[in-house]
């Protein structure tokens, strides 16, 4: 019993460290979104969104990078297959898209960074209701 209290202590200080990690990550990531969402931005905001937006690349790979790390070797294989399916969700999402705007129902350009934070989402979410209902 003492051990399941420690594995589920253990579990809830991971995610703690992750979400500290994460909320700056964040933040950056919605500066970067606001920056490029300028229709006709000029040369200097370009560069401005294009440094957030490698900066947030970054951090992301940082963030994931230390959440591995912190990982057993059965959370990793958890968030392994969470992005497999997020990926494969992704890629499914985009071909419907595309066959979509080739169809000339909807616009790629507008539905691609929707479908993306969708895989990101769903990635998170399964991730999070494996680690959850297995223990």
């Amino acid at each position: 019993m003492t051990d399941q209290v420690q594995q589920d202590q253990m579990t809830r200080a991971a995610r703690r460290a992750v979400l500290i990690d994460g909320i700056p990550v964040s933040t950056l990531g919605v500066i970067a979104l606001a920056l490029g969402s300028n229709p006709a931005p000029s040369t200097g905001q370009k560069a401005w969104w294009i440094a957030t937006t490698a900066v947030f690349t970054l951090a992301i790979v940082w963030v994931l990078w230390r959440a591995f790390r912190r990982a057993d070797e059965y959370l990793r294989r958890i968030q392994l297959e969470s992005m497999a399916i997020a990926f494969a969700a992704v890629l499914v999402g985009l071909q419907v898209a595309t066959l979509l705007d080739a169809a000339g129902i909807i616009q790629l350009h507008q539905v691609a960074e929707l479908i993306l934070l969708g895989g990101v989402g769903l990635w998170l979410t399964i991730a999070d209701l494996r680690t959850r209902l297995h223990r």
